[in-house]
């Protein structure tokens, strides 16, 4: 049976349980559990990271910890009782977790390592807080150390800021909103200011000393020197090193390492050095032998520097290696270090050895307890401490110091009889009274043990040393007085015996008899001579002698004045005990000279502050024993002293000391008569203030008056203690009496000066320090009512003295902070004199932020649940006061601008959120009886209608994200529950004020506004929000937008037909609301939008203004990044908006409007799905197709579905701005004559809109006209700009505007367009078709194909990366065929990408003679609706012997909605038509395409348009080579047998049309051969001449003997030596499908007999040819035809059966194979980027030296199959595959129509063939067995027109006429072609059944009569313009059987 458990609550998981039992629940170790029942050794309950699934588990799984219950029950909360700080580790080291995984996921390695080992240090440090072993201190210690590292990592991973107090988190809830906002701003400062430390230390590590020949021991000094006081600034730290120059006692770190302590920020500049001073120990020379003498000297060895400024970057200077410099004579060495400091190079210079000192620096910052703290390593091993000199800045009591320090100065000494001068050594010993030695009290530096002697360095032979050592003598006091100095000075002789000979003495005592010790200062002292063997040890016989110069004793004045010798030293005491003044001893011993009292107290003033603080305690007795003794005479003068003494502590350097006075007023003061002269007195110069001329004493006696109430309160109970509390009364009235003084001079105005003004500041300044004194004798109303009656004794005007006003307001401040304050019942006497003040200070706007300051400090007081009776009185004195000013104080300062600078800035966001703060609480704190107070206040309901307004305003301002910063989470969530709870009330008040006939729009609205943008918030979006946060949050506070929508409804609910007022303006506002995935929140809010949508419809008859509003609200929200795929989710439903909602679409499918409002709802679905499409794409960082497709997709939904215009033209400059960035010129300018169009040429004026200024219809059409020109320049669309100059030029013309004609240069940049299209190059782009299959792709590509104009260089593989690079997670299909339906539903992206063949509408330009290839490019590849791609198979049985028996081609057109190129590089197919060709139909295609080829080439040749014969020459030798191999035979055997003739009756044309055209062929080879004789290099007759002899084998295998035998002479099409040309012959028409019909037609006939020789072919032809050629010179055009594309195609190998191969596209991510039935049925095969027939019988082999030569020309109308293929192509297939790249000789505008071959998707490609695919490189290759490009020629695309006149041969021979066969029609879809002219190159023509997109207008010319191939004149073209939607027309077609149509789509979309 289940049991409910009572203590077993919480528990955490510690072995995983995978929960395989019925109802178990899965757990993992360290999962928290929540224990909810128990049975039999089971637990039930839930994990607490999913509450929400309950299961049951082992108890011996779970480790049990004690937890307190919250709200037993069914919604108990567990909390666990272990210490804040380890619940708060534990959760957050679980969201840091997750994260830190995601830090690997995104490359973020630094922060995820440094994380990783922050986690790992905040486990370590949680297990010993988990232990409970640590002390107090310890664990205090160890929790700071985890909150810095929570808070580091918090900040570093953007999580929020964490309340803390004493490092446990703080419950919000339990602490007022201003002690919250001070804690999160304490933080937050801390995190971004650091403190500054005022106190630093250098740590200092000596390594080693460098140097090659040391031999001897060292001892290195370090001290710190002030180069600008030219002094010493610290002790010494004093080392010694041995004979390898490395540390003594290396295992003694406090020997080698010390830290220079107690350094002001003050000595951190660059004048401060480091001086290292190094002494040798050994002979007196450092070149003497090592046996001259056995005695050791210390003597100079090097000295070196360093500045500290090098160590100011804080970077720790490890192995620094210092100069060491020697000086160059021994008498400078006392300044060594000056000089190398003040760089005199000439004294000093490197030693000899070059020696080199190696040490560690290091900068530390912080007191000295701190860096023990941080850097406990240090202190651990061991430091020594090296102090400052003298007392530091800051003395600290307690201090116990009695150091003397004695610097040995310098000498005179005489030479003592002796030749040369003495090598003096000083020896110095301490001696006491009694004359004994003191041992061990002479210290040479920190880092050694003190000595019992110190001995100086020798100067060699120097009378007049000066050494400059200091040294520091720790005497203690006791042993100070009696005791003295004594130096003894020896000469040291340099003999080999090395005797030190003593030859005098000085001394110096360390007190003086009065008992003041040795003055600081220099002492010149006298040399006493004494001979070698004099006994010093008997002090008596010497202290008797003068010590120094000027002071001498008994008879001897003669004899000391004669002397010349001296000795100087300089003392310096640092002592606590000891004094040098003489003034002060005598303060202190008054009682021994009563008579020198009064001067004693005077010259008090004058003593030094450190030598009083000293002597504090003595002092302050002495002070209190004279008021003792005479308080008539003294006591004036001891108060004076003591106010001096008050105030000498308020120093900062002896600050330290009030405690020591504190101390001493508690334990030691016992003048319990004292209080009544201290009052006297103190009240005497309170009376005298208003009068006194001179206030600056009395500001000194008030601003000491705290301590003055400090002995006069402990005066008091002493008194009361001693006489039982006597004159209670009496003392009552002195202090009563005192007060109204104080009062009374406190209401005084200052009259003229500012001195009175000056000493109330004083007062006020020091006067709340006095409460707590007084509180220790009076009861708490008492001094309430005193402090009430002298605050309120304030004078109120303001303009007094705003200095004073400050000081009043810091006064009220620290009252507020006070004591006294903290009572209930003082404070709720203090509190209106506050809140007067206060209210006085905000409503001037004056010192806000000592007020921002003083309400905190209130509010912090008035806990958030205290009901208490004198709480709710204080709030209800609060908001009587000070509501209704600090809404309108935080208006004022949230309103002005912030300030520039940073700290200013800090300040104003400090005081902004104080001030907040401040409202909060008084809002947290106001119950239902103090808003119905508040709310009854109000007279008229204007004032309430302005609070209202004002409150809302307020409301909105602190909602602002910048109102706190980003990681306030805390902080905002405790501001939005009040603003929440003060809603609800003032809701109420709305309704009952403000409806019916007083309804008011404007506090409506706003507190609409304040509802919508409450919801909105970002820090309430619990989506965002971890599982812990959001679980937090939602325990604490609920979801407040649920709450805040619910209250929106009903406030809406309410309004009834003030509804209309707000319809269509709160549409937006509702709109962004719902976008809110919160499943209850839209459950609440849409159900508005019915509710708009009825009332709309019941006022105006629709909702178009809903409507109108709805669109434009959500584009905005989109631009603003709204929305996500939860929201695509939303809107992708049936109807998307309401689709979770079946209520309400039940209401809307009950209302009349029913359809309308369907219809609606669906059109702002489908807007949705583009407009989150769009905002998709634009989250991207470079520009691609999707974004461009995007922007394009939603553009025409602006412009068809809702005619937005507005809306349209913004996204056209979106749309244009992406062009540009792509560097899509052409695009970009057809993106802006969609603007240009909407615009006239009129002058109407324009607003100003997006980047255009105002201006009139007319200017901002012509800036747009220039700007569109500009890019088709930059587009090189020349031939589109020439129409728009022209239009601006007749816009000129027609207002007679010919000075901007003129100045326009109009005909020149027209002209300059010309010159580019003949003079510049273009490059023909690839055209790509794309599917978009699946549908994970965006809306506007799913399931939708495409073609895409390639950009310039780019072939279908590198074109197919670029698709996969924007599409990273598409797949690309491997086949061409039509996918499926699964595929169209597949939860994936599939690509289908190959290559199609643009087809022109318009031939007539690109068919004439004469016109220049880089003319014809342009209409090649512009202006293009349809593109076709062909794919051969095979049907039916395979015949192995002659495969081209049941070669079929299945040919696929497309159509597009609008024509390329145009406002995007690609379009959608709108229809796509498949055709079947016979095989007959593909042969007759192959040859016609091959023949036009030949016709081409060889008219280039001879108008000498090739730069070499090399192309002619191949393309001869692949016909007649293949021809002579089987070629074209393998047709004669398939169609020209009975069998297939009578099996296929209805072919008998088409078979005649095959035989002409292969005769055709050979008149042509046979012509050709001529023209290539003629021009072939001597080096390739050899070629030639086989050329000719293989030429007679084809014919002899096609049957051929004489021309003359089988046909009638037909005309020939070459000029010049055949008839010309007629210009203006009768086209010749092509059917729709691209097959020709032709009427008549003739074999070529040339002008040669019927049978040739090799050799009398060639001398024939040759002079023949030469005669042609002698007249094509100035001839136009040689042939009527035009180059065709090159192909670059693949080859392939040519076989008996795997003739055609099957291929695909190379791509980077292959797709799965499909399965069989996803296959085509017939054998896949490669798919055409040209249309041109498939043929492989004419193979052209390219030599690898000739293969960049033939890039320029191509085999453009190579041939899908041939059965002639020559023996050596099929056993070598990968001849014709070798890569070349392109080049831009490759591209150039000799190439024409040249173009290189892209394969298509379902060619075959072996790893070998991709490689070198000549897809890629362009190269010229035979296309055997490949798809070629479509030929441009007659026999290609629509209309092939093709000009031709007929050349008689000498021998006519009737041959048949075919009979012209009618075109059949294709359901009536297609309409016959009818014969057009020419279009010129800027016109289109519209496509039949297509919805008209046109070209714009503004491209767009009329079509004359007799249009010209160029572009007609300005004036010829401005006659009319093309209609819309005027038809494209089709020549009419020739009478020739169309191939067979098995597929025929209409509307490609809708058949998918």
């Amino acid at each position: 049976m289940w049991i409910p458990t009572e203590h077993e609550k919480y528990g955490v998981v510690i072995a995983s349980f995978r929960g395989t039992v019925p109802y178990g629940l899965p757990l993992e170790i360290g999962d928290t559990v929540q224990i909810l029942e128990k049975c039999d050794g089971w637990y039930r309950g839930f994990a607490l990271k999913n509450p929400n699934i309950k299961g049951i588990f082992p108890s011996s799984y779970v480790h049990l910890k004690n937890a307190c219950v919250k709200n037993k029950g069914q919604f108990e909360m567990v909390i666990p009782t272990e210490d804040s700080v380890i619940t708060e580790m534990t959760s957050t080291l679980r969201d840091w977790g997750t994260m830190w995984k995601q830090l690997y996921v995104r490359n973020e390695g630094d922060l995820f390592h440094r994380l990783w080992h922050i986690m790992n240090e905040i486990l370590d440090l949680r297990r010993q807080v988990l232990v409970g072993h640590l002390t107090h201190d310890r664990m205090k210690d160890v929790k700071r150390h985890i909150t810095a590292r929570l808070d580091w990592g918090n900040e570093q991973l953007g999580l929020d800021l964490v309340p803390r107090k004493e490092y446990a988190m703080v419950d919000p809830e339990d602490i007022s909103i201003t002690e919250l906002y001070r804690l999160m701003e304490h933080r937050h400062r801390k995190k971004d200011t650091p403190v500054q430390a005022s106190s630093h230390h250098l740590f200092v590590q000596m390594k080693s000393l460098m140097c090659s020949n040391l031999g001897e021991e060292l001892e290195v000094i370090f001290s710190l020197f002030d180069s600008k006081e030219n002094r010493p600034i610290s002790e010494r730290f004093f080392l010694r090193l041995n004979r390898n120059g490395l540390p003594k006692a290396p295992d003694k770190p406090e020997r080698h390492c010390s830290l220079f302590v107690d350094l002001g920020s003050s000595e951190l500049r660059k004048d401060i050095y480091i001086t290292v001073h190094i002494i040798r120990i050994g002979r007196m020379g450092a070149g003497e032998k090592k046996n001259a003498c056995s005695v050791q000297y210390r003597r100079p060895f090097g000295c070196a520097v360093l500045s500290i400024a090098d160590l100011l970057t804080g970077e720790t200077k490890d192995d620094l290696i210092l100069k060491v410099y020697m000086c160059n004579t021994e008498s400078e060495w006392y300044q060594i270090h000056e000089n190398i400091i003040k760089k005199l190079n000439a004294r000093y210079n490197l030693t000899g050895s070059n020696a080199g000192l190696a040490v560690s620096l290091q900068l530390l910052h912080g007191d000295i307890e701190q860096i023990r703290r941080e850097y406990s390593s240090v202190f651990s091993h061991g430091v020594s401490i090296t102090r400052k000199l003298g007392f530091s800045n800051i003395i600290m009591p307690g201090e116990m110091r009695n150091d003397l320090y004695i610097t040995i100065e310098r000498g005179e000494f005489e030479k003592g009889g002796k030749s040369v001068a003495r090598n003096v050594e000083v020896t110095m010993f301490i001696v006491d009274s009694s004359g004994q030695t003191l041992k061990d009290f002479i210290s040479f530096g920190s880092g050694e043990p003190p000595a019992s002697e110190y001995h100086s360095f020798v100067l060699y032979h120097n009378n007049s040393p000066r050494w400059s050592e200091l040294l520091k003598l720790p005497i203690p006091v006791d042993k100070f007085r009696g005791a003295h100095i004594r130096f003894e000075f020896r000469h040291c002789s340099t003999k080999e015996k090395g005797e030190k000979k003593l030859f005098g003495f000085s001394f110096v005592p360390l007190m003086q008899e009065d008992g003041r010790t040795l003055p600081d200062g220099t002492h010149e002292l006298i040399v006493h001579k004494c001979e070698e063997n004099t006994n010093l040890q008997d002090t008596t016989r010497y202290l008797k002698l003068p010590f120094s110069k000027g002071i001498f004793l008994g008879n001897n004045n003669q004899a000391m004045k004669a002397t010349k010798e001296s000795f100087c030293i300089t003392s310096f005491l640092c002592s606590t005990k000891l004094t040098q003044n003489g003034d002060m001893l005598d303060l202190l011993k008054w009682r021994t000279h009563p008579d020198k009292i009064t001067g004693c107290l005077s010259k008090l003033k004058e003593i030094d502050g450190s030598e009083i603080v000293k002597f504090l305690q003595d002092t302050l007795d002495t002070l209190f024993g004279i008021l003792d003794e005479n308080s008539q005479k003294y006591g004036s003068k001891v108060f004076d002293s003591l106010v001096h003494i008050i105030n000498l502590l308020q120093d900062s350097k002896f600050h330290h000391f009030k405690p020591v006075m504190d101390t001493y007023i508690e334990s030691h003061f016992a003048g319990a008569l004292a209080y009544r002269d201290l009052i006297k007195v103190l009240k005497w110069y309170v009376d005298r203030i208003t009068e006194a001329e001179r206030q600056e004493h009395i500001q000194e006696v008030l601003k000491a008056q705290e301590y003055i109430f400090k002995y006069i309160v402990q005066s008091r109970r002493l008194f009361s203690l001693a006489t039982g509390g006597q004159n209670e009364e009496e003392f009552r009235c002195c202090i009563q009496e005192l007060l109204m003084s104080v009062r009374f001079f406190l209401s005084q105005e200052s009259k003229g000066s500012g001195a009175l003004s000056q000493s109330q500041a004083v007062f006020l300044s020091s006067f709340p320090a006095v409460y707590s004194e007084l509180l220790k004798l009076f009861d708490v109303r008492e001094v309430a009512n005193l402090v009430q009656d002298t605050l309120g004794s304030l004078p109120t005007i303001l303009h007094v003295d705003d200095s004073l006003q400050a000081i009043k307001l810091q006064c009220i401040g620290k009252t507020v902070e006070s004591q006294l304050y903290t009572n209930p019942d003082s404070r709720y006497i203090l509190l209106p004199v506050v809140l007067h003040h206060l209210h006085i200070h905000l409503q001037e706007q004056k010192d806000l932020i000592m007020c921002a300051r003083i309400l905190s400090n209130v509010f912090c007081l008035i806990k958030k649940n205290s009901s208490e009776k004198s709480v709710l009185e204080e709030i209800d004195v609060i908001v009587a006061s000070l509501l209704d000013i600090l809404l309108r104080t935080i208006l004022e300062i949230t309103s002005r601008p912030q300030p520039s600078s940073s700290a200013m800035r800090f300040q104003f966001q400090d005081v902004t959120g104080e001030f907040v703060a401040c409202l909060l609480s008084l809002l947290r704190q106001m119950t239902d009886r103090h808003y119905q107070q508040l709310l009854d206040s109000f007279n008229t309901k204007e004032e309430l209608r302005d609070f209202l307004l004002q409150i809302f305003t307020v409301f909105r301002i602190l909602i602002r994200p910048e109102m706190f910063p980003k990681d306030w989470t805390v902080m905002r969530l405790v501001a939005n529950n009040v603003i929440i709870t003060t809603v609800l009330y003032l809701s109420d008040a709305l309704r009952k004020n403000f409806l019916n006939e007083n309804f008011d729009y404007k506090i409506w609205d706003s507190y609409f506004y304040l509802a919508v943008i409450f919801i909105n918030q970002l820090c309430l979006q619990l989506e965002m929000f971890t599982p812990s946060k959001k679980k937090k949050v939602l325990e604490k506070y609920g979801d407040m937008r649920v709450t805040m929508g619910c209250e929106i409804f009903s406030m809406w609910q309410n309004l009834g037909e003030h509804k209309l007022h707000f319809i269509p303006a709160l549409i937006g506002p509702f709109l962004e609301v719902t976008l809110i995935p919160q499943p209850d929140l839209r459950n609440v809010m849409i159900p508005i939008f019915h509710d708009m949508m009825d009332w709309e419809q019941r006022r105006s008859g629709n909702f178009k203004q809903v409507e109108a509003k709805l669109i434009d609200k959500l584009d905005s929200l989109m631009s603003e990044g709204k929305g996500d795929e939860t929201y695509r989710e939303l809107f992708n439903s049936i109807i998307p908006l309401f689709g979770p909602y079946p209520s309400l679409l039940k209401k809307i499918e009950r209302e009349t409007w029913r359809e309308s409002g369907v219809s609606l709802i669906a059109t702002v679905t489908r807007l949705m799905e583009r407009l989150l499409d769009y905002r998709d794409c634009m989250k991207m960082g470079e520009v691609d197709g999707k974004k461009i497709g995007c922007t394009v997709s939603l553009l025409n939904f602006y412009k068809t579905e809702l005619n937005k215009e507005e809306m349209y033209i913004r996204y056209i400059h979106k749309l244009y701005d992406l062009h540009l960035k792509a560097q899509n010129f052409t695009e970009a300018a057809y993106t802006l004559l969609l603007y240009d169009e909407l615009l006239e040429w009129s002058d109407r004026p324009l607003r100003e809109f997006l980047t255009y200024p105002m201006q009139t219809e007319w200017q901002r059409k012509e800036h747009l006209h220039l700007t569109i020109i500009q890019n088709f320049d930059r587009g090189k669309c020349w031939e589109n700009g020439i129409i728009l100059w022209r239009k601006i030029a007749e816009q000129y013309e027609s207002y007679y505007d010919y000075r901007n004609l003129c100045e326009s240069q109009m005909q020149m940049m027209e002209a300059s367009l010309y010159d580019k299209i003949m003079d510049q190059q273009r490059l023909e782009p690839e055209f790509f078709r794309v599917g978009f299959y699946g549908k994970k792709f965006p809306f506007f590509l799913r399931n939708k194909e495409f073609v895409c104009r390639g950009h310039d260089y780019e072939r279908l593989e590198a074109f197919q990366q670029r698709m996969l690079n924007e599409f990273p997670h598409a797949i690309a299909m491997q086949h061409a065929n039509q996918p499926d339906e699964t595929i169209f539903q597949a939860e994936a992206q599939y690509l289908q990408i190959y290559a199609v063949t643009p087809i022109p509408e318009s031939q007539e330009v690109l068919q004439r003679e004469g016109v220049p290839d880089n003319i014809k490019s342009f209409y090649k590849v512009n202006h293009i609706w349809k593109f076709r791609y062909d794919r051969p198979f095979h049907k039916g049985t395979k015949d192995k012997e002659n495969e081209f028996k049941s070669l079929w081609v299945e040919r696929t057109s497309l159509y597009l909605v609008q024509s390329l190129p145009g406002i995007s590089r690609w379009f959608e197919v709108e229809k796509r038509e498949v055709v079947e060709m016979s095989p007959l139909e593909n042969a007759i295609e192959v040859l016609e395409n091959k023949n036009q080829q030949l016709k081409t080439l060889i008219s280039q040749c001879q108008t000498r348009q090739m730069q070499n014969i090399n192309p002619l020459t191949m393309c001869l030798n692949g016909v007649i080579d293949a021809a002579v191999n089987g070629g074209v035979s393998r047709y004669q055997e398939a169609f020209f047998v009975k069998e297939y003739i009578l099996s296929h009756p209805e072919d008998g044309e088409k078979i005649a049309r095959l035989r002409e055209l292969m005769l055709e062929q050979a008149q042509i080879l046979e012509f050709g051969l001529a023209v290539h004789e003629k021009f072939v290099p001597q080096d390739m007759r050899p070629l030639h001449k086989k050329l000719v002899d293989q030429f007679f084998v084809m014919k002899s295998s096609l049957g051929i003997q004489e021309f003359s035998a089988c046909m009638q002479a037909s005309p020939v099409h070459f000029p010049n030596g055949s008839p010309r040309v007629c210009r203006n012959s009768a086209p010749a028409s092509v059917s729709p499908d691209g097959t020709r019909v032709i009427p008549r037609r003739s074999p070529l006939s040339y002008p040669a007999v019927n049978r040739y020789s090799s050799s009398s072919l060639s001398s024939q032809a040759s002079a023949e040819v030469s005669n042609i050629t002698g007249q094509s010179e100035s001839s136009d055009e040689v042939f009527n035809m035009q180059p065709s594309p090159s192909t670059s195609s693949l080859s392939s190998t040519h076989s008996a059966s795997p003739n055609v191969t099957s291929s695909a596209p190379s791509s980077a991510r292959a797709s799965p194979l499909l399965s069989d039935k996803h296959k085509h049925s017939r054998e896949n095969s490669c798919l055409s980027p040209r249309e041109r027939p498939c043929s492989a019988i004419y193979p052209t082999p390219v030599e690898p030296s000739q293969r960049m030569l033939f890039n320029h020309i191509g085999d453009g109308a190579l041939p899908r199959s041939d059965p002639n293929l020559s023996a050596p192509e099929k056993a070598s297939p990968a001849r014709h595959t070798t890569s070349v790249s392109p080049s831009p000789a490759g591209r150039s505008p000799l190439k024409g129509s040249v173009q290189s071959f892209t394969p298509s998707p379902v060619e075959y490609h072996s790893p070998g063939l991709i490689s070198n695919s000549p897809v890629l490189s362009g190269s010229y290759s035979s296309g055997i067995s490949s798809l070629s490009r479509c030929s441009t020629s007659e026999t290609s695309g629509f209309e092939n027109q093709v000009n031709e006149q007929s050349v008689p041969l000498p021998v006519p021979v009737p041959v048949p006429v075919p009979v012209p066969v009618p075109v059949p029609s294709y359901g009536g879809e297609e309409p016959v072609r009818k014969e057009s002219k020419t279009p010129p190159p800027y016109s289109v023509y519209e496509r039949t059944l297509r919805r008209p997109v046109p070209l714009p207008h503004s491209l767009s010319i009329p079509v004359t009569p007799e249009p010209p191939a160029l572009p007609p004149k300005p004036l010829a073209a401005r006659s009319s313009h093309l209609e819309n939607g005027a038809r494209r027309t089709d020549p009419g077609p020739r009478p020739r059987p169309l191939p067979r149509k098995v597929q025929f789509a209409s509307e490609f979309q809708s058949a998918r």
